[in-house]
């Protein structure tokens, strides 16, 4: 089963479970539990794995995820209902989950599926107020109030050598077996003149993959050129340097939104899969990582 969904990462210290902390896979898996009834039946509890999983105080949008349910629990899910079980799905948890996770969709998900390692695409944005006007406290929690106004053309142009396949080592926090090479297909600044984000200073990252803190550690190394304590060619250089202690400092979490994962065609799917897991070490197919 195929689930879309949207969280606030304020409260939650990620996305990944862990024992006595509230994230949001632990109070997923707990609602899921409820509504399918697994203790009483004596079922297994759900495991979902998904495509993104964000660190503490990091939000999302677009999440996606998937779980593996028994045909006996989803078909009986809309009891007497017209309902479709997904639907039925989407309505339970509504009144199960707490209001900072909202469940959107819920569907069989097509042959040869995998929320992880079938995604093609994963887009995050980093938005900043970079002007006392601009500060809005309905948005405090997603949007980083900084002090200095930024130029946004440096930090632009400061981006655009590391898009590409290139080893991020640099951008990553390093954890043991796992690779530090990625692809980013997109890495803009922009200040949008339209719509919500309007003023803002926002930065959209997009690759196939990314590496742990790798997006907010991108946009801290943009954050000091936008300041003008970096040279415009210090993001390119730290990156071919490989060492992590000359980049700048991580940018803080609550600026970080996951705002959507985009996969292939339904009968690409498994095929993808299957060649992305081959190119991963076991440290990084485990959905379950110590942190």
């Amino acid at each position: 089963m195929r689930l879309d969904l949207a969280y606030a990462g304020t409260h939650f210290a990620g996305w990944a479970a862990q024992p006595r902390l509230r994230t949001v896979q632990g109070v997923l898996e707990d609602a899921l539990a409820t509504i399918l009834r697994c203790e009483p039946l004596g079922l297994p509890r759900p495991r979902l794995t998904v495509a993104g999983r964000t660190d503490a105080g990091v939000h999302a949008r677009g999440q996606v995820a998937h779980v593996d349910v028994p045909r006996s629990r989803w078909e009986v899910l809309p009891g007497r209902s017209d309902r479709t079980p997904g639907r039925a799905l989407v309505d339970r948890l509504s009144g199960v989950l707490p209001t900072d996770v909202v469940v959107h969709r819920a569907e069989a998900a097509p042959d040869g599926f995998d929320a992880r390692f079938s995604a093609a695409a994963r887009t995050y944005r980093y938005r900043i107020a970079d002007d006392h006007a601009l500060r809005d406290p309905l948005r405090r929690e997603a949007v980083l109030w900084h002090r200095r106004r930024l130029d946004v053309a440096a930090m632009d142009a400061g981006s655009r050598p590391l898009v590409g396949l290139h080893d991020f080592a640099a951008y990553c926090r390093p954890r043991e077996g796992a690779t530090t090479i990625r692809e980013l297909t997109r890495f803009t600044w922009s200040r949008p003149d339209a719509g919500p984000d309007a003023g803002l200073v926002v930065a959209e990252v997009v690759a196939d993959a990314f590496c742990h803190s790798m997006v907010r550690a991108l946009v801290g190394m943009s954050l000091a050129v936008g300041e003008g304590r970096r040279g415009g060619d210090e993001p390119d250089r730290v990156l071919a340097g490989r060492d992590r202690s000359a980049a700048a400092a991580v940018a803080p979490a609550h600026g970080l939104t996951l705002e959507r994962v985009d996969y292939p065609p339904d009968d690409e799917l498994a095929s993808r899969a299957e060649r992305i897991r081959a190119r991963r070490s076991p440290e990084e197919v485990d959905p379950r990582p110590v942190r």
